[in-house]
C-alpha cells in the first residue's frame, strides 16, 4: 500500500547511505573524473528513485540493495587504486591524440573521436594550429589536456599511484634511467613508493605514500 510515511522513511535511508558513501569513498563522486564514477552516481540514483515509489519493495530489501551496491563501489574503488591492471581495465588510460605537432589519427579513432570532435576539443582548449601543440591528451573523463610549445614547465604527472607514464618521459626528453637516479637522490628506491611525481620548473616534485602520515 502506498503511503507517504514509507516514502519519507526510504528517502531518509537513501540520503544517509549517499552521505556515508561519499565520506567513505571520497568527494570524487560529486565531481566525477571518469566514466565509472559517473556510472556509480547514475545507478545509485536509479536504485533510490526506483525503490521509494515501489511499495512492493520492503525497507529491509531496500537496505540490502544499498549495502550491496555500496560494497561493490568501495571494492571497485580500492582495487582500481591498488591494482594497476584492474584500474586500467575499468577506467582505461589517457590517450595522446597530438604529439610534437602531429595528429595521431589511430589514437583519435581509438578514443572514438571524429575529425570534427578533435577540431572542436582543440578549439575549445584555445588551439587553432596543431603544429603549436607539443602534446594533447584525452583524459579518462573525455576532457582534453593540451601542452603547447613555450607554455612553460610540464605539469602532467610523471608517476601516478606508483606507475610511470612513459609518454610524459618522452615529452620531457628524459629516460627511465634519469628518473630512477632522480628518485634515488631523494631517497626513494622504488617507484611503487611514489603517490605522485610531477616535473615542474626543471625539478621533479615527489609525494610518497609515507607522507600521508605527516601532519601540517
Amino acid at each position: 500500500m502506498f503511503t507517504y510515511s514509507d516514502i519519507m522513511l526510504k528517502l531518509i535511508v537513501g540520503f544517509v547511505f549517499i552521505t556515508l558513501l561519499i565520506n567513505l569513498t571520497g568527494k570524487g563522486n560529486l565531481a566525477p573524473t571518469s566514466a565509472i564514477d559517473q556510472l556509480q552516481n547514475y545507478v545509485l540514483g536509479g536504485i533510490i528513485g526506483g525503490v521509494i515509489y515501489n511499495p512492493a519493495i520492503t525497507m529491509a530489501q531496500f537496505i540490502v540493495i544499498l549495502l550491496l551496491w555500496s560494497l561493490l563501489i568501495m571494492v571497485t574503488r580500492y582495487l582500481k587504486i591498488h591494482i594497476h591492471w584492474f584500474g586500467k581495465f575499468v577506467e582505461g588510460d589517457p590517450i595522446t591524440i597530438v604529439r610534437n605537432g602531429k595528429l595521431l589519427v589511430e589514437n583519435c579513432l581509438k578514443a572514438n573521436l571524429s575529425a570534427k570532435d578533435v577540431d572542436f576539443k582543440l578549439r575549445t582548449a584555445g588551439v587553432y594550429d596543431i603544429s603549436e601543440v607539443k602534446r594533447a591528451i584525452v583524459e579518462r573523463n573525455g576532457s582534453v589536456t593540451v601542452l603547447q610549445y613555450g607554455a612553460g614547465s610540464i605539469r602532467y604527472p610523471v608517476i601516478i599511484d606508483g606507475q610511470i607514464d612513459p609518454d610524459v618521459l618522452e615529452v620531457m626528453d628524459k629516460s627511465q634511467t634519469w628518473l630512477d637516479e632522480t628518485l634515488k637522490q631523494q631517497g626513494i628506491t622504488s617507484v611503487r613508493d611514489v603517490y605522485m611525481a610531477t616535473f615542474r620548473n626543471s625539478q621533479l616534485q615527489v609525494v610518497t605514500y609515507d607522507q600521508r602520515n605527516e601532519t601540517d
